[in-house]
């Protein structure tokens, strides 16, 4: 199989929810008593994985954005999806170490703890060449997609290392961290400077997360969420635009089965929600043993 050591594997793809990631059926129950936390949850992507963490039987979720009117819709959906889940929100800006803190430290004090992290919040402005960009613009895209997970990784951490300590004493598995990054990681796109090294840059800070953290049972991946057509994905060049036929459910239910224990060997590492679970876990020994998946530099064709 040499096309898996490209930038793309070459197993199933898939663009909407499948049996296999389905909350409903194939992985119901498998977040019951679990407390998950979701930042950009206001709409779609984070609230579709809200809700199919409430389809998948979690205990409680805790929903964090900028927009409150937002997480009120996404709270209203999650009760809809599971009456029994317990969900809060508040406002929050990821940039703001306070406001990541105290959100953190509101979820842990309402819920007992936090067993799965879902750091969703992204910025993506209008492309432009480096030359032409607007300065702000594109260091906000560092400080949100950047700056931001950090922040979400360092006050959830310590929760999530009691998670997995807490599930590993009792057979099942917890301290789940799952991190957005986008396929955009793997390429080099004109006028996409700002967004695809910030979130190259992601699948790298997962990796150390895996250094740092991975023996204290943290569980980390930095995800392709597949083309869906989200508010900020409008925002790249139109000709773009026609390539965004992904489903929100998709990378939902991929974050599900993520959470689930049945990924826990591919830790540290890009995943793409596009590909089919069941053919990547057959190749995984191969994964392992080269250590694929992750951000090298190349020395031989």
């Amino acid at each position: 199989m040499s096309s898996i050591r490209t930038q793309f594997l070459d197993i199933k793809a898939h663009h909407s929810l499948y049996p296999a990631i389905d909350p409903k059926t194939t992985l119901s129950g498998s977040a019951s008593g679990k407390a998950i936390f979701i930042t950009g949850a206001s709409q779609g992507i984070g609230q579709a994985t809200a809700v199919a963490f409430a389809h998948a039987g979690a205990k409680a979720i805790y929903i964090t954005a900028r927009s409150e009117k937002g997480l009120e819709a996404t709270k209203r959906r999650v009760t809809e999806a599971n009456p029994e889940t317990q969900c809060e929100y508040s406002a929050c800006d990821v940039t703001d170490e306070e406001q990541v803190k105290a959100s953190v430290m509101d979820c842990v004090a309402k819920f007992g703890g936090i067993d799965v992290v879902d750091s969703n919040a992204g910025y993506l402005d209008q492309w432009k060449k480096i030359g032409e960009s607007d300065t702000a613009s594109w260091w906000k895209t560092w400080e949100v997609n950047l700056k931001g997970t950090y922040h979400v990784i360092r006050f959830a951490i310590p929760h999530l290392i009691q998670s997995a300590r807490k599930h590993l004493a009792a057979g099942s598995t917890g301290g789940h961290l799952i991190l957005v990054s986008s396929i955009g990681a793997q390429l080099v796109t004109p006028a996409a400077s700002d967004y695809q090294t910030s979130k190259h840059a992601i699948n790298r800070l997962c990796e150390f997360v895996n250094v740092d953290h991975g023996e204290e049972g943290i569980k980390c991946f930095a995800i392709h969420p597949g083309g869906v057509s989200t508010a900020l994905a409008k925002n790249m060049p139109k000709e773009i635009h026609a390539g965004l036929v992904d489903e929100p459910d998709l990378p939902a239910g991929f974050a599900v089965w993520l959470c689930s224990g049945k990924a826990d060997w591919a830790k540290g590492r890009y995943l793409s929600c596009n590909w089919d679970v069941d053919e990547l876990t057959q190749i995984k020994d191969q994964i392992i043993q080269d250590d694929l998946l992750v951000n090298r530099l190349r020395t031989k064709a």
